[in-house]
């Protein structure tokens, strides 16, 4: 019988989320839906005329800007910012066909984190379904620079992310986080990261139309050297672990969850798609390989959170 850690993932109900966006504060609903096999992650966007433009599929070749935030062009003139929480959420929780709605031009930031979507996924569970799991397996090193900032896939029996950041900031410093990911791992160390900015940027983003509806709800506000959020931080280094947090999110936009390692120090959205990009430069890079194939006791899909229902398997959706 196949281990069923080896099956695709969906999730096991509709799942409906409000807030608004962190840049535009524009209100925003968003929608997640069990998708078919090999579906992967799709998104489409509903106009108020209720227009339907997409579903197109979340990947890297349709990112159109990486200012702050990772955006996604639908067509017709038409995208969707701020998908990197959403899809971090699917992609940590180990979910591979997912189908997200979303009726704005922004996906909501909720807390600033993933810990919303988290939740609500582990509150309706998951669905296995009737295929294989497929993985991109890095083959050989690839390495993207900008300035002194660079990001790097490589060659690792697992799924491991080694970031680091460094910041001219007394509260957040040079920070780094080795994470070697499992479901478990990411609800528990990487979910609940928000976030974050500097109050001295404040004045300028707003005025070239960013950060217009971040506040103390929904990021850590930095202002010289103290945290102005009245509970403090969620982690002792919660800034790089919403930077890891982001870089799941991201990473999840080559198609197939990544089977390799990923190193980046002062990394972010812009050198993360450049680094996918970098790896499917040259078909020698990578191999598409299934779950079964893998080195003999790599099972990180059987470390799931405690109490999350995963359910084999609903046939209407693969």
């Amino acid at each position: 019988m196949q281990n069923l850690s080896a099956r695709q993932r969906t999730v096991g109900g509709v799942l409906e989320f409000s807030g608004f966006g962190v840049h535009s504060a524009l209100p925003v609903t968003l929608t997640i839906e069990p998708a078919p096999v090999d579906s992967g992650y799709r998104i489409q966007r509903k106009l108020e005329n209720g227009t339907i433009v997409g579903p197109v599929a979340v990947h890297f070749a349709r990112v159109t800007r990486t200012t702050l935030c990772t955006t996604i062009d639908l067509g017709d003139s038409v995208s969707v910012a701020t998908v990197e929480h959403v899809i971090s959420a699917l992609s940590g929780l180990g979910v591979d066909n997912a189908l997200i709605t979303v009726n704005g031009p922004e996906c909501p930031i909720i807390d600033g984190s993933a810990a919303p979507f988290v939740e609500g996924i582990l509150k309706v569970g998951l669905e296995i379904q009737g295929k294989s799991r497929r993985y991109i397996k890095v083959m050989r090193q690839v390495l993207v620079r900008n300035n002194d900032a660079s990001a790097a896939l490589e060659p690792y029996n697992g799924r491991l992310l080694d970031l680091e950041i460094d910041f001219d900031s007394k509260v957040i410093g040079r920070q780094r986080m080795i994470f070697d990911w499992t479901p478990r791992k990411y609800v528990a160390d990487v979910s609940r990261a928000r976030t974050f900015g500097f109050v001295r940027d404040a004045k300028i983003l707003r005025q070239a139309g960013y950060a217009l509806g971040s506040s103390l709800d929904n990021s850590i506000t930095v202002h010289e050297d103290r945290i102005l959020n009245p509970g403090g931080l969620r982690y002792d280094d919660e800034f790089v672990r919403h930077k890891l947090l982001d870089a799941i999110g991201d990473l999840a936009l080559c198609g197939l969850p990544i089977y390799g390692r990923f190193r980046s120090y002062k990394g972010g959205h812009g050198l993360n798609a450049l680094v996918l990009q970098g790896l499917f430069a040259s078909s020698a890079n990578y191999e598409i390989v299934y779950a079964e194939d893998l080195p003999l006791g790599y099972d990180a899909l059987s470390d799931m959170p405690d109490g999350v229902e995963v359910r084999p398997y609903l046939r209407s959706v693969g």
